[in-house]
């Protein structure tokens, strides 16, 4: 693609110079997410309207300069992350909730709304939107769309994309859609939400969001379990599955985490056991009492040595301590780390985590297991200084074999990151030649200039800037 110099007094005329953003210390803060990525834009725009992102998007067509569309930054894989310059788009300026519709359970929303906020205002009407990726706090609605974010309670509840119900979005060429409905039901043409959803920035950007709602359940209860054996704790997931009972969190956290939590915390943790579960439910009251004395005795039968149940929010909170110290502890092992979100069949665990261990003394590397034991999803931690060259390589061919590891077991490379560019030299592992081809067909109909976030998921990127 020919580049000009971005036409920075047009985009004034269209976003205002108070949403225009140019110095490079301006420019550095939005040249990164929490990949680690960087790479800095030539400018950065924070829209106001539909109107404007498809005014912005259409001056992108006209000039030939990349679009980088962008919530929070807090995407692991560098969806986020301008490439070659161009134009960094921030969607937080659109922060509205639009509407609570009580009766039909559903509300209408804007991109820049945190997830964490929606969550406590629907709350507010008896009502529970699911989706709780671990960056709730900060990220925000459009951002999870984009990539179709997930969490510990998609065991039971699923992710993002079965919560989406219509979305209004500006296209690469600058025209507005309209997707979806407001109903339950909507089988007229092709599913273009659904299409959009996990798109990761490359196919729209969001600037309505319509959303399914559920009722709030009346009551939550935890417990947590310890295994000496790691084919125990694996054992007792199916088998609590088997027994009907759907936990909203279903945790776990292998040998090595427990490590470097207790060292971090020093509650007393059992050190010495394979794995821990931490196990929630959710739902009517009277029915929660029943539902963990069940998965108390499933537990005890697949062979922990341990079950403690929560009787208090206090309680409760202090069983979750160690899970939320996980993140914080790591640090204390390595200056920065790796994290795949790959994910298997939960029968397969118990293999990943052993070939996991197998590839963290193959290559003299830490690596740290914890996550969704529940959906299989297990978030794997290659911890490493990124300035020592030779352990940077280690990890990488540590990467590539994790990956072929999963894919050999049945899973997927990711669960609810994405693939962005850190996992896209790999998709065609998992999606085959003709799969990319198809996506990428479909990309080049929709983006034919290549302008919306250019040079993710698909490398090599055929049309990048040639």
């Amino acid at each position: 693609m020919h580049r000009d110099p971005l036409p920075i007094h047009e985009i004034i005329r269209i976003v205002g110079k108070e949403n225009t953003l140019t110095a490079p210390e301006e420019l550095y803060c939005y040249g990164y997410d929490a990949s680690k990525l960087r790479s800095s834009p030539d400018v950065v725009v924070f829209p106001g309207s539909v109107n404007e992102v498809a005014e912005l998007i259409k001056l992108a067509n006209r000039r030939r300069f990349p679009v980088f569309p962008r919530g929070a930054g807090s995407g692991m894989v560098g969806a986020a992350v301008p490439w070659n310059g161009g134009m960094v788009m921030v969607l937080t300026r659109l922060n509205r909730i639009l509407e609570i519709d009580s009766d039909n359970m559903l509300a209408v929303s804007e991109p820049g709304v945190i997830t964490g906020e929606f969550q406590q205002a629907v709350l507010r009407h008896g009502l529970f939107y699911p989706p709780d990726p671990a960056s709730l706090q900060f990220c925000t609605l459009g951002g999870n769309v984009a990539m179709c974010a997930g969490g510990p309670r998609a065991v039971k509840y699923g992710v993002t994309r079965d919560y989406v119900l219509g979305l209004e979005a500006v296209l690469p060429t600058g025209s507005v859609v309209t997707t979806g409905t407001r109903t339950m039901k909507g089988v007229v043409g092709y599913d273009l939400t659904r299409l959009l959803v996990g798109s990761e920035g490359t196919l729209g950007i969001f600037t309505k969001i319509i959303l399914r709602l559920v009722p709030a359940p009346e009551g939550v209860r935890t417990l947590m379990a310890v295994f000496p054996n790691l084919d125990g704790a694996a054992k007792t997931v199916s088998a609590i599955i088997k027994q009907r009972l759907v936990p909203s969190t279903l945790e776990i956290m292998d040998q090595a985490t427990i490590k470097v939590v207790e060292n971090y915390l020093q509650i007393g943790l059992p050190t010495q056991a394979e794995a821990i579960l931490l196990i929630e439910v959710d739902g009517r009251a009277c029915l929660l009492d029943g539902d963990v004395k069940k998965i108390g005795e499933i537990c005890g039968q697949c062979g922990a040595s341990q079950v403690e149940i929560a009787h208090t929010e206090a309680e409760r909170e202090r069983l979750w301590q160690a899970r939320r110290a996980v993140s914080p502890a790591l640090g204390q092992i390595k200056p920065g780390k790796i994290n795949e979100d790959v994910t298997v069949p939960r029968t397969e665990i118990p293999a990943l985590i052993r070939a996991i261990q197998q590839l963290a003394e193959k290559y003299d590397l830490t690596i740290v297991c914890f996550g969704h034991a529940g959906d299989g999803n297990i978030h794997t931690n290659i911890m490493l200084d990124r300035n020592n060259e030779d352990e940077l390589k280690r990890s990488e061919l540590a990467v590539e074999e994790l990956f072929r590891t999963v894919l050999d077991l049945g899973g997927t490379l990711s669960g609810e990151h994405g693939i962005g560019i850190t996992k896209s030299p790999f998709l065609q592992w998992e999606i085959g030649a003709e799969g990319f081809d198809a996506m990428w067909r479909i990309k080049a109909a929709l983006d034919p200039l290549n302008i919306l976030n250019p040079g993710k998921m698909f490398v090599p990127n055929r049309a990048f800037f040639n």
